[in-house]
């Protein structure tokens, strides 16, 4: 054995196969994907943003849809609160006031101020809401009827205080009170008129339903407008609106007699004698009244008041024209009775005419107890 026969095997060797080259796109670089699908990767994914850039236009136009007609949910329950809070805070103790006043001109005087505050409260709160789109023109006419109604209870609580005395210029300051009731009716024509139609509108174009829109009466009755209610309330004295208190009395006698009441269907005794009246409200009185003049007379006002319960409760009737020597009954209603077993005090009158000398036979006081 040779000496190389004693060296070790060297390891055999493993030869691998050559990896086949990729062959290169034409017109490309190697390892790069073909233009037509490097085309259509592009196009989803420009596909995809413009689906996501879709979907975030169309959520972000829902968001202020929704915030829009949130926005008119909370314009229409702001405007019915304020209306509301007018209607119940204001008008209802104004005219309480006005028509149970009589004869207590400190405490009218002190109520109206009050009503007067809170009155141009609300119209500050009017002036304060925050407008969305479309309701422009219902937020205009809305100010307009709480600046009305304030500008109104203003106006009175001024002329109050001339209005309830013995001065000479009571009657003008009570024809002026008559005058400033037409600003409440205007209030309450523009907001129904306007306002709440111009808020349903707006809701309607909106696709927004369930939502209620306040209605609104501040002004009780025409009644208030007529310068001769409004003085027999106030200030039966004053003589405000008979046009038999200006001018040359005719010749001859003038004046009313009071012939007899029924209330309820009851004929009333005057007196102390207690009359049972069925507690029924409102009120049914028949006033039965004689022209005892010569005359015929004109704006000749009827007043019935109660007093003895919890307030004086008062109803007022203006008759256009009495006939000379003519008798008459004449139907009024007071709106209220008082608790059942209270003894109260029913007292009506005829107001005075001008020329007119004999007056005691003008009023009647009955005693009425309610069953």
């Amino acid at each position: 054995m040779s000496f190389f026969d004693d060296e070790p095997d060297e390891p055999t060797r493993v030869t691998r196969p050559a990896r086949p080259r990729r062959a290169a796109s034409a017109g490309g670089a190697p390892g790069r994907p073909e233009p037509e699908i490097a085309r259509r990767r592009q196009f989803a994914l420009f596909g995809a943003l413009a689906i996501v850039a879709i979907i975030v236009i169309f959520a972000a136009k829902g968001c202020a849809s929704t915030r829009h007609k949130n926005a008119l949910k909370d314009y229409n329950r702001e405007v019915s609160s304020i209306v509301q809070d007018s209607d119940q805070r204001v008008s209802k103790p104004l005219f309480d006031v006005l028509t149970n006043g009589g004869g207590q001109t400190q405490d009218v005087r002190v109520a109206v101020s009050q009503v007067r505050l809170l009155a141009e409260e609300d119209a500050k709160r009017a002036r304060a809401l925050s407008v969305p789109g479309g309701v422009a023109a219902a937020q205009h006419d809305f100010e307009l009827t709480m600046d009305f109604r304030a500008e109104g209870v203003t106006k009175i609580g001024d002329l109050l205080p001339r209005a309830l005395s013995n001065q000479p210029g009571a009657a003008e300051s009570i024809r002026r009170i008559a005058g400033q009731m037409q600003k409440f009716l205007a209030s309450d024509v523009v907001y129904s008129q306007r306002v709440i139609p111009l808020i349903q509108q707006a809701l309607n174009s909106n696709s927004i339903g369930g939502q209620t829109i306040a209605t609104s009466r501040f002004l009780p009755s025409i009644g208030w407008l007529d310068s001769a209610q409004v003085g027999a309330r106030l200030n039966p004295d004053a003589g405000a609106g008979s046009s038999s208190s200006t001018g040359a009395v005719a010749p001859g006698t003038h004046g009313h007699g009071l012939i007899g009441v029924k209330a309820g269907g009851v004929a009333l005794v005057p007196g102390q004698v207690v009359n049972r009246v069925p507690a029924t409200a409102p009120l049914a009185l028949e006033v039965t009244y004689a022209n005892q003049g010569q005359n015929d007379e004109s704006n000749v006002t009827i007043t019935a008041k109660l007093t003895g319960g919890p307030k004086a409760i008062t109803a007022t009737k203006r008759l256009n024209q009495t006939k000379a020597g003519s008798t008459a009954p004449v139907t009024m209603q007071l709106p209220s009775v008082p608790p059942k077993g209270q003894s109260t005090t029913l007292t009506v009158t005829i107001k005075p005419v001008r020329g007119e000398k004999k007056t005691d036979n003008n009023t009647q006081t009955y005693t009425i107890l309610f069953t």
